[in-house]
Protein backbone atom coordinates (compact mmCIF):
# COMPACT_ATOMS: atom_id res chain seq x y z
CA UNK A 1 0.00 0.00 0.00
CA UNK A 2 0.92 3.55 -0.90
CA UNK A 3 0.04 6.74 1.14
CA UNK A 4 0.23 10.11 -0.19
CA UNK A 5 1.93 12.54 2.11
CA UNK A 6 -0.15 15.12 4.10
CA UNK A 7 2.23 18.19 4.96
CA UNK A 8 3.83 17.21 8.57
CA UNK A 9 6.82 18.64 10.23
CA UNK A 10 7.14 14.72 11.89
CA UNK A 11 8.63 12.07 9.88
CA UNK A 12 6.01 9.37 8.32
CA UNK A 13 5.51 5.73 6.90
CA UNK A 14 5.29 6.66 3.70
CA UNK A 15 4.56 3.15 2.56
CA UNK A 16 4.71 -0.64 4.06
CA UNK A 17 4.15 -3.99 2.56
CA UNK A 18 5.11 -7.40 3.63
CA UNK A 19 8.80 -7.14 4.95
CA UNK A 20 9.49 -3.23 4.41
CA UNK A 21 8.03 -0.18 5.56
CA UNK A 22 8.86 3.28 3.93
CA UNK A 23 9.90 5.99 6.28
CA UNK A 24 9.82 9.40 4.85
CA UNK A 25 10.88 7.58 1.10
CA UNK A 26 13.56 5.54 2.22
CA UNK A 27 12.69 1.55 2.42
CA UNK A 28 13.29 -0.07 5.76
CA UNK A 29 13.62 -3.99 5.98
CA UNK A 30 14.23 -4.84 9.25
CA UNK A 31 12.57 -4.01 12.58
CA UNK A 32 12.64 0.02 13.27
CA UNK A 33 11.84 2.67 16.36
CA UNK A 34 10.40 5.61 14.68
CA UNK A 35 9.61 8.55 16.62
CA UNK A 36 8.21 12.02 15.53
CA UNK A 37 10.64 14.25 16.78
CA UNK A 38 12.94 12.19 13.96
CA UNK A 39 14.45 9.10 15.88
CA UNK A 40 14.81 6.81 13.70
CA UNK A 41 16.48 3.28 14.71
CA UNK A 42 17.10 -0.55 14.25
CA UNK A 43 15.52 -2.74 16.82
CA UNK A 44 16.91 -5.83 17.30
CA UNK A 45 14.18 -8.09 16.95
CA UNK A 46 12.98 -10.37 13.68
CA UNK A 47 9.97 -12.48 15.20
CA UNK A 48 7.93 -12.22 18.12
CA UNK A 49 9.45 -14.63 19.55
CA UNK A 50 12.85 -13.24 19.91
CA UNK A 51 11.29 -10.03 21.63
CA UNK A 52 12.47 -10.02 25.72
CA UNK A 53 11.47 -7.80 28.39
CA UNK A 54 14.91 -5.71 27.63
CA UNK A 55 13.01 -4.18 24.00
CA UNK A 56 10.48 -3.23 26.01
CA UNK A 57 12.66 -1.84 29.00
CA UNK A 58 14.57 0.46 26.01
CA UNK A 59 11.55 1.95 24.94
CA UNK A 60 11.11 2.74 28.53
CA UNK A 61 13.91 5.03 28.33
CA UNK A 62 12.34 7.02 25.27
CA UNK A 63 11.61 10.77 25.75
CA UNK A 64 8.01 9.62 24.37
CA UNK A 65 4.32 10.34 25.40
CA UNK A 66 3.16 6.99 23.53
CA UNK A 67 4.90 4.16 22.18
CA UNK A 68 3.06 2.06 19.55
CA UNK A 69 3.94 -1.43 19.17
CA UNK A 70 3.47 -2.96 15.99
CA UNK A 71 3.72 -6.79 16.14
CA UNK A 72 4.46 -8.50 13.06
CA UNK A 73 1.76 -9.57 10.49
CA UNK A 74 -0.75 -10.15 12.97
CA UNK A 75 -1.50 -8.50 16.61
CA UNK A 76 0.03 -10.32 19.57
CA UNK A 77 0.61 -8.50 23.36
CA UNK A 78 3.25 -9.14 25.11
CA UNK A 79 3.77 -9.97 28.78
CA UNK A 80 2.05 -8.02 31.14
CA UNK A 81 5.32 -8.42 33.56
CA UNK A 82 7.60 -6.51 30.04
CA UNK A 83 5.81 -4.20 30.29
CA UNK A 84 6.60 -2.31 33.90
CA UNK A 85 9.16 -0.11 33.13
CA UNK A 86 7.00 1.44 30.51
CA UNK A 87 4.42 1.58 33.21
CA UNK A 88 6.75 2.82 36.34
CA UNK A 89 7.41 6.07 33.47
CA UNK A 90 3.26 6.21 32.96
CA UNK A 91 4.04 5.65 29.11
CA UNK A 92 1.32 4.26 27.23
CA UNK A 93 1.73 1.64 25.06
CA UNK A 94 -0.91 0.25 22.67
CA UNK A 95 -0.67 -2.83 20.59
CA UNK A 96 -1.72 -3.74 16.77
CA UNK A 97 -0.24 -5.35 13.83
CA UNK A 98 2.37 -3.79 11.97
CA UNK A 99 0.44 -2.02 9.08
CA UNK A 100 -2.10 -0.85 11.70
CA UNK A 101 0.85 0.78 13.72
CA UNK A 102 1.87 2.19 10.73
CA UNK A 103 -1.16 4.53 10.13
CA UNK A 104 -2.02 5.21 13.95
CA UNK A 105 1.44 6.61 14.43
CA UNK A 106 1.11 9.01 11.20
CA UNK A 107 -2.41 9.91 12.32
CA UNK A 108 -1.06 11.12 15.55
CA UNK A 109 2.61 12.18 14.65
CA UNK A 110 0.82 14.34 12.09
CA UNK A 111 -1.17 15.59 15.12
CA UNK A 112 2.07 16.85 16.50
CA UNK A 113 1.63 14.26 19.40
CA UNK A 114 5.14 12.99 20.68
CA UNK A 115 4.96 9.08 19.55
CA UNK A 116 7.24 6.49 19.43
CA UNK A 117 6.47 3.24 16.51
CA UNK A 118 8.52 -0.03 17.58
CA UNK A 119 7.67 -1.83 14.41
CA UNK A 120 8.43 -5.61 14.22
CA UNK A 121 8.92 -6.40 10.61
CA UNK A 122 9.33 -10.19 10.56
CA UNK A 123 10.88 -11.73 7.87
CA UNK A 124 8.70 -12.87 4.33
CA UNK A 125 8.47 -16.52 3.88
Amino acid sequence: MKFQPDKANAQTVTGYGPGWIGVDGEKITHSVIVGSDGLRQAWPCTRFEDLTAEHFAELAKLETELVIFGSGQRNRFPPPAWLQPLMARRLGLETMDTAAACRTYNILAGEGRNVVAALLLEPTP
